[in-house]
């Protein structure tokens, strides 16, 4: 009788599969680390260093903060700073509490229309509103040049929503038949049961959430006339990409480099691409180890 053949996923790697997946790994790693390092670098290299280098620094060569100390002076740098940080805090905490709400609604069987409002929902993935709708719904409700049209136009996003409530509908129903018993109402059982056991997914949600309102620029783009409320990315596309100066900036704005010597321009603009990307980096590790878990059992099961 002849041993069964196991599939070759089940077998132990050779050691030439294994030298391959570190080869793979370290030239994705390399390419991933390598920019980064050479933007922080030349963010933090003096005026010298770069002129020697002939632009992007990859060899350190002096260290200095100047370039962050001329953007984060209290101008328009510093401001829009500010502002990409009060909108991604009040607009991701928006977006969580209404997607955990609308989740919840739509994950009870006996709630009113949840069916309907369930086809909406999904309907969304497939046809958008458009941008000239969008545009003349925002203007009509008065919200032009204001700081709620970057965040109530795309508050809920319909796939955290989808995920949020294909987590729900799989706790079991005999917790909420208890808490039911108990006299809890839906928002204590949301509350007091459903949110305890939903810590991972919400985490991800709130990442998701968080790093689409960091990052975006178009709906400033579109809505926001005034340059004293653009947000960091706003500013980091037309001073980074297009070249253009810092609305509100001026030459006479140049400050030392700590070596004698004025900052370069190009440290300055690869400080507003550190600045723009760190935070991100800085959350992630917090939230890494809810997102596989998070994200899989939210829109696998169920």
């Amino acid at each position: 009788m002849t041993a069964a053949v196991r599939p070759a996923w089940d077998e132990a790697p050779t050691r030439l599969g294994q030298a391959a997946k570190a080869v793979v790994v370290g030239v994705v790693l390399l390419a991933v680390l390598f920019p980064l390092w050479v933007v922080v670098l030349t963010s933090v290299s003096p005026s010298t260093a770069i002129t020697e280098a002939g632009g992007l620094v990859v060899v350190p060569d002096g260290f200095t903060l100047g370039a962050y100390a001329e953007l984060l002076s209290g101008g328009t740098v510093t401001r829009s700073v500010l502002v990409s940080t009060g909108i991604t805090v009040v607009g991701t905490l928006f977006s969580v509490v209404v997607t955990l709400l609308a989740a919840y609604g739509l994950s009870r069987p006996g709630s009113f229309a949840h069916r309907p409002l369930l086809f909406v929902v999904l309907l969304t993935f497939l046809f958008g509103p458009g941008l000239i709708p969008t545009y003349l719904l925002v203007q009509s409700l008065g919200l032009l040049d204001t700081y709620a049209a970057l965040v109530l136009p795309g508050a809920v996003a319909a796939f955290n929503l989808v995920v949020l409530r294909s987590f729900f509908m799989n706790i079991p129903q005999d917790l909420v038949d208890s808490a039911r018993i108990d006299g809890a109402g839906d928002f204590r059982v949301l509350t007091r049961i459903v949110l305890p056991l939903s810590k991972g997914v919400t985490a991800v949600i709130a990442l998701f959430y968080a790093v689409g309102y960091w990052n975006a620029f178009f709906n400033a783009f579109l809505y926001l006339n005034s340059t004293d409320k653009w947000p960091l990315q706003l500013v980091l596309r037309a001073y980074v990409l297009q070249g253009q100066p810092i609305p509100g900036a001026s030459p006479a704005d140049s400050t030392l480099d700590g070596t004698g010597g004025l900052v370069a321009t190009l440290a300055v603009k690869m400080a507003v691409v550190v600045i723009a990307v760190v935070p991100v980096l800085l959350v992630y590790p917090f939230v890494q180890k809810h997102f596989t878990k998070g994200v899989i059992v939210g829109a696998i099961k169920g």
